[in-house]
C-alpha cells in the first residue's frame, strides 16, 4: 500500500491527524479505484472521531480555510485542494426512516462506518496514520469481489438497501461502469425493494442515472435498471417501451431492447451525454402512436414528434436542465427518421439541403444517432444501410460546400427587403423572406446575394410591390 500512499493529500492528513491525536482512513472509492488501476481524483477520509474537526484543521494547513464546506447535519466536510476532491467525514452509523429521504446520523466505530458502506467493492479502507498507518481493513471480502467483478452488499442487502434506497441504482451504476455483475442475492432484493425508490430525491436518482447513461457500458445499466423493476419507478416512459403485441401473427420489435441496442452502439462512438439522452428517448412515443394497420401491420405515425414534444416533459420531471440540451435532444428526437428516408428512398439535393437547414451544427450528431438506429437482424441489410449512409454521408459533404447551408444566414435580410421596397415591418417582408428560402433550399436559386436580390425583387412583383428606384444599391 506504500504506493497509494504516495499521495500529497495523504502526506498532510497524516500530519494533521497525528496533530489532534486520532486515527484517520482513506475509504471507498479512491481504495477500489487504486486496486483496479483507475484513475481517480475523488477522496474519502474517514476519522474514528470529529471528522469535521480535521477538515477544519486541514483545509488550515493547505490554506484554504475559506474554500471548505461545512455540512453538519451529516457530520462531513469537503474541500477541493490542487486537482482533489476531499471528503471528510468522522466514523458513523446511517439510517433511513420508512418515509425518509434524511438519514439518521450516529458516531460510530470504523466497523460501523464500514457496515454503512454500500457495497464490500467500498467499504475497504487504508490506516493513514499513526499506529494504523498502512493497514489495510478488508472485513467483508471487497478484494475478493473485485477479482470475481461483483457488486455485492457487506451486510443483508436488504437491511443495506433499506438504510439508503439509492444504492439499488449505485449497483446498476457500478456495474455499468465497471463491467461487473451484480450479485444474485443483491439483484433479488432489489427486485424485492425497487418500489422504497421512490422515497428518494429526483435530484438524486438523476445523478446516478446521468452516471449511467455516460458510463463505459449504458446498455448494459440501462436493462439492468429495467429487469431490477426500479425504471417503472422513475421513468416510466422507457419502461414502457418494453413488450411486444402480436396480431394476425405479425409482431412489432421490442422497443425497449431496439433503444437498449441503439445506446450500445452509439456508445462506441461518443461520450456525449445529451446524445446518448436523445437516444434513450428517439422511440420514446411508439407505445403512445403505435397502430394496427390490416394492411401494413403496426404503425408508430409521428412518434417522432410526439416524442420531441414529451422530451420537455420527461426533462422536468427528472429535473434535467430545461435549456440548450433540451433543445437539442428534442431537435434529434424530432428529426431522427429524416436521415432514415434519405437512405431509403432517392437522394435529391433538396431534401439533403433542408435536412442540413433543420438541423444546423447538430447534422453530425443527428447523423451518428441514425447509423447507430440501424440495428437490423439481417447483416446483409445493414451492409446495405450503411453503404447507403456513406454516400448520403458524401453527397452532404458536397452541398455544404457548394450551398453552405448549415447554420445557414439568409443572403437578403428584413432590413434590405424593408429599404428596397420602402416598407415598414409588415407581413409582406416575411412573405418574401420565405419565399427566397425556400427558393435556395429548393435549389431554384444559388445562395447567393445578387441572385437573392433579383429573386426578392420578382417576388415582390408577384404580391404588388414596387421597388423604391431612389434607394441605394444594397450590394
Amino acid at each position: 500500500m506504500n504506493k497509494l500512499l504516495n499521495n500529497p493529500v495523504f502526506k498532510l492528513v497524516e500530519e494533521t491527524a497525528d496533530e489532534l491525536n486520532v486515527d484517520s482512513y482513506i475509504i471507498g472509492g479512491y481504495v477500489r479505484d487504486f486496486l483496479l488501476e483507475r484513475h481517480s481524483r475523488d477522496i474519502d477520509i474517514m476519522v474514528i472521531g470529529k471528522g469535521i474537526s480535521l477538515a477544519k484543521r486541514f483545509a488550515e494547513k493547505a490554506k484554504r480555510k475559506n474554500k471548505l464546506a461545512v455540512y453538519k447535519n451529516f457530520k462531513t466536510a469537503f474541500l477541493h485542494w490542487d486537482g482533489w476532491n476531499i471528503e471528510f467525514v468522522g466514523a458513523r452509523k446511517e439510517s433511513y426512516r420508512s418515509d425518509s429521504r434524511k438519514p439518521v446520523v450516529e458516531d460510530g466505530t470504523l466497523i460501523d462506518d464500514q457496515k454503512r458502506r454500500d457495497f464490500t467493492i467500498n467499504a475497504m479502507a487504508v490506516g493513514l496514520n499513526g499506529e494504523v498507518k498502512g493497514e489495510f481493513l478488508d472485513p467483508f471480502g471487497g478484494v475478493a469481489d473485485l477479482k470475481s467483478k461483483i457488486i455485492r452488499t457487506p451486510l443483508n442487502p436488504e437491511k443495506t438497501f433499506s438504510d439508503d434506497p439509492l444504492r439499488m441504482i449505485r449497483a446498476v451504476r457500478f456495474a455499468a461502469q465497471l463491467d461487473f455483475d451484480i450479485h444474485k442475492d443483491s439483484f433479488q432484493a432489489i427486485k424485492i425493494m425497487a418500489h422504497r425508490i421512490s422515497i428518494v430525491s429526483v435530484e438524486r436518482i438523476t445523478d446516478e442515472l446521468n452516471k449511467i447513461i455516460v458510463s463505459g457500458n449504458p446498455a448494459k445499466g440501462i436493462e439492468l435498471l429495467q429487469k431490477s423493476r426500479l425504471l417503472k419507478h422513475f421513468f416510466k416512459e422507457l419502461d414502457d417501451l418494453h413488450g411486444v403485441d402480436v396480431k394476425d401473427n405479425k409482431a412489432h420489435k421490442d422497443n425497449f431492447h431496439h433503444t437498449i441496442k441503439v445506446l450500445e452502439n452509439i456508445a462506441d462512438k461518443t461520450d456525449n451525454l445529451w446524445l446518448r439522452w436523445a437516444v434513450l428517448l428517439h422511440d420514446i412515443a411508439k407505445p403512445l402512436t403505435k397502430k394496427w394497420n390490416e394492411k401494413t401491420g403496426w404503425t408508430f405515425h409521428g412518434h417522432e414528434y410526439i416524442g420531441a414534444k414529451m422530451v420537455k416533459q420527461i426533462f422536468k420531471k427528472l429535473k434535467l436542465p430545461l435549456n440548450e440540451k433540451m433543445k437539442y435532444v428534442q431537435k434529434l428526437v424530432l428529426l431522427h427518421l429524416r436521415p432514415i428516408a434519405l437512405v431509403t428512398n432517392q437522394v435529391t439535393d433538396s431534401a439533403i439541403r433542408r435536412l442540413l437547414f433543420d438541423a444546423g451544427d447538430d447534422i453530425d450528431d443527428l447523423m451518428l444517432l441514425c447509423q447507430a438506429d440501424i440495428t437490423s437482424q439481417n447483416p446483409e441489410k445493414v451492409k446495405k444501410y450503411l453503404e447507403n449512409f456513406e454516400k448520403v454521408k458524401e453527397k452532404m459533404k458536397q452541398i455544404e460546400e457548394k450551398d453552405r447551408i448549415r447554420n445557414w444566414q439568409p443572403p437578403v435580410s428584413g432590413n434590405d427587403i424593408m429599404r428596397i421596397f420602402n416598407l415598414s415591418p409588415c407581413r409582406e417582408v416575411g412573405i418574401i423572406k420565405i419565399a427566397i428560402r425556400e427558393a435556395i433550399l429548393d435549389g431554384i436559386i444559388p445562395n447567393d446575394r445578387e441572385e437573392a436580390l433579383k429573386y426578392m425583387l420578382k417576388e415582390g412583383e408577384k404580391i404588388g410591390l414596387k421597388a423604391d428606384t431612389n434607394q441605394k444599391s444594397c450590394e
